[in-house]
C-alpha cells in the first residue's frame, strides 16, 4: 500500500492524503492503479464536512472488460494453487491489512462520515479477522469422503472454483464488504472484480492495493469504480462472470437478479433488512434499553441488521420507551475525528434528507419521542447530521414500521401476548436479523425457532464472527457471507467416479444391449 509521498501523508489533512493516494486514478486493475475512461467525473465529499475529498474519472463498460480480462487471465494460475498457497498469501494479506489498520480507518472514517472509534474497533479489526479466517479456511475445502458407494466404482467429490465473480458492494460498510466479498471467493480459487459504491470507494482500493502488497498475483483482485447504471450492470450481466455477489437495496437486488440470471450466472444477494428487536416481559429493562440504542444507532443505523422495530411486551413498554429515549438523548454528534462523538453524519445530504422525510411523514400518524431533526449546531451545520429518533404509536402496516429507513429511527411497539410478538416480529417482508431479550430458555429457544431470519441473537443484537454465516430469508436475499459456509456460493461440485472392476464388458451394459 505505499507509494510516492508516503512518508509525509500523515502531516497532511485527511483530504489531502485521499486526494495524493489515487492521483493515478480510482480504478485498479491487473496490479495498477488507472484512470476510469469515462469522461464523467465523481467527487467523494466527506459527509460531515461537505468538503470534497477526492475527484476521479469513473469506469465505462470497457474499463469493467478490462477488468474481467484481468481475472480471466489470473485465473488459471490462481486456481491451480495450492490450498497451502493461498492460504500462505492470505496470512500475509491479513499481516498487512493489520499494519495499515489505522490508515485504513481513517479513510473509511472519511468517506463514510463514521466516528474513527467504530472504524478503528469494528470495521476495520472486523476485516482483519476475516482475512484470517479465511486464511485459514482455504485449506479445509471439504467434500465428502471417497468411497465405495456402488459396489464397483470409487467416487469422490471435487470442489473447484467458478472463474471469475462480479461483485457489487455497498456504501454503508465499504471495506466490510469488500472483504465480505473478495475473501471467501478469492481463497476458493476464484478471481475477482468489485464495484464498489461510486460514493466510497477508497477502502477497497486500498484492500485490492494491500492484496499486491501482500504478493497476491495481479489480476486476482480488481476494482471497478463507477455507476452502478454504467459499470455495475456491465458487470453483472458480462459473459465472462461466472457468478454475481450483490449487496444492497432489495429494489436494486431484484434488477440485478434480472440482469445476473439472463446469462445464467450463479447469484448470491444480501439484501435489505428491517430488524426486529423482540423484548419479553421478564427482560433484562436496563440491558435491553442499553441494546436497543446501541444496535439502532449503530453507523448512524446504516445497517441492514440494525434494530429498527423494538416490540415490547405491554408490561415493560412505558419503561423501555422512556429508559431507551433517555439513553438516545445522551448520544454525542460530533466530528468523527474527535474522540468524544457517538454518532456522525449520515453518508450524505440527500440520504440525510431521505431520512428526515420518512420521520417527517411518521408524525401524522405516530409520535416523535426524542429526535426528529437536523441539528442545528453550528459545528454540525455543513454536515449530514440526523439526532437519534424514537417514534411510538405507529401502526404495524405504516411505512416507518415496514420500510426500510436506513437512519437513526427506532420504532417501539407493543405486543401482549408471546405469539403476538412474534408474529408481529415477521410481518414485513424482509427477515435477515433480529434479537429476543428474555431471561427465560424456553422462551429464548422458541424466538430463535419461529422468527424468520438468518441470525436471531438472544439479549444482545449486532455482534458478527467470521465463523458464522450471515444473510438473508426472504425479501433479504439468499446465500452466506462469511463463515466455510460462504465456500458454497463460490464453489461448484463434480464427481467423479471410477470404474474398479477392468472388466470391458459390464453387467449393467445389459440393460443397454445384449443379454445376460
Amino acid at each position: 500500500m505505499h507509494h510516492p509521498g508516503n512518508a509525509t501523508q500523515d502531516h497532511l489533512p485527511a483530504q489531502n492524503r485521499a486526494a495524493n493516494r489515487f492521483t493515478a486514478g480510482a480504478q485498479y486493475i491487473a496490479g495498477r492503479l488507472t484512470h476510469g475512461s469515462s469522461d464523467r467525473t465523481y467527487t467523494v465529499v466527506d459527509p460531515a464536512t461537505g468538503t470534497p475529498v477526492l475527484t476521479y474519472r469513473l469506469a465505462t463498460p470497457a474499463d469493467v472488460d478490462a477488468a474481467v480480462a484481468a481475472a480471466r487471465a489470473a485465473f488459471p494460475a490462481w486456481s491451480a494453487a495450492t490450498p497451502a498457497e493461498r492460504s500462505d498469501a492470505l496470512h500475509r494479506f491479513a499481516a498487512v491489512l493489520a499494519d495499515h489498520a489505522e490508515e485504513l480507518a481513517r479513510a473509511e472514517s472519511l468517506q463514510c462520515g463514521k466516528p474513527l472509534k467504530l472504524t478503528r474497533e469494528f470495521d476495520v479489526p472486523g476485516t482483519v479477522d476475516n482475512a484470517a479466517f479465511f486464511a485459514g479456511a482455504a485449506r479445509h475445502l471439504q467434500g465428502q469422503s471417497a468411497g465405495e458407494y456402488s459396489a464397483d466404482h470409487t467416487s469422490y467429490v471435487r470442489r473447484e472454483p467458478l472463474g471469475v465473480i462480479g461483485s457489487v458492494a455497498p456504501w454503508n460498510y465499504p471495506l466490510q464488504m469488500a472483504a465480505w466479498k473478495i475473501l471467501p471467493a478469492i481463497a476458493a480459487g476464484n478471481t475477482v472484480v468489485l464495484k464498489p459504491a461510486e460514493n466510497t470507494p477508497l477502502t477497497a482500493l486500498m484492500f485490492a492495493q494491500a492484496a499486491t502488497e501482500a504478493g497476491i498475483p495481479d489480476g486476482v483482485i480488481n476494482i471497478v469504480s463507477g455507476t452502478g447504471r454504467e459499470a455495475g450492470e456491465h458487470l453483472v450481466g458480462h459473459p465472462d462472470v461466472a457468478m454475481t455477489s450483490f449487496t444492497g437495496s432489495t429494489a436494486v437486488g431484484e434488477r440485478v437478479a434480472r440482469t445476473a440470471t439472463a446469462t445464467l450466472k450463479r447469484l448470491h444477494l444480501e439484501l435489505g433488512g428491517k430488524a426486529p428487536f423482540l423484548v419479553f416481559d421478564d427482560a433484562d429493562p436496563e440491558a435491553a434499553a442499553h441494546g436497543a440504542v446501541a444496535a439502532a444507532l449503530i453507523n448512524s443505523g446504516q445497517d441492514c441488521t440494525a434494530a429498527t422495530r423494538a416490540y415490547v411486551q405491554r408490561p415493560r413498554y412505558e419503561e423501555f420507551v422512556d429508559r431507551t429515549a433517555a439513553l438516545m438523548r445522551t448520544v454525542r454528534l460530533g466530528d468523527p475525528f474527535a474522540p468524544g462523538t457517538d454518532l456522525g453524519p449520515l453518508v450524505s445530504h440527500a440520504h440525510r434528507d431521505r431520512v428526515a422525510g420518512f420521520v417527517d411523514r411518521a408524525r401524522t400518524y405516530a409520535r416523535v419521542v426524542t429526535g426528529g431533526e437536523i441539528p442545528d449546531d453550528a459545528h454540525l451545520k455543513d454536515g449530514a447530521y440526523y439526532r437519534p429518533t424514537l417514534i411510538v404509536d405507529a401502526a404495524q402496516d405504516s411505512e416507518a414500521v415496514q420500510a426500510e429507513i436506513f437512519g437513526p429511527v427506532l420504532v417501539v411497539l407493543p405486543f401482549d401476548t408471546d405469539d403476538e410478538g412474534i408474529d408481529l416480529a415477521n410481518d414485513t417482508p424482509y427477515g435477515l436479523a433480529a434479537s429476543a431479550w428474555t431471561r427465560d430458555v424456553y422462551r429464548a429457544h422458541r424466538a430463535t425457532r419461529e422468527i424468520k431470519a438468518g441470525c436471531v441473537w438472544v439479549n444482545d443484537h449486532i455482534p458478527i464472527i467470521s465463523e458464522m454465516p450471515h444473510g438473508g430469508y426472504k425479501a433479504s436475499g439468499f446465500g452466506k457471507d462469511m463463515s466455510a459456509y460462504s465456500f458454497e456460493e463460490y464453489t461448484q461440485l463434480k464427481h467423479v467416479m471410477f470404474d474398479n472392476t477392468a472388466a470391458p464388458a459390464k453387467d449393467w451394459h445389459r440393460t443397454v444391449f445384449g443379454d445376460r
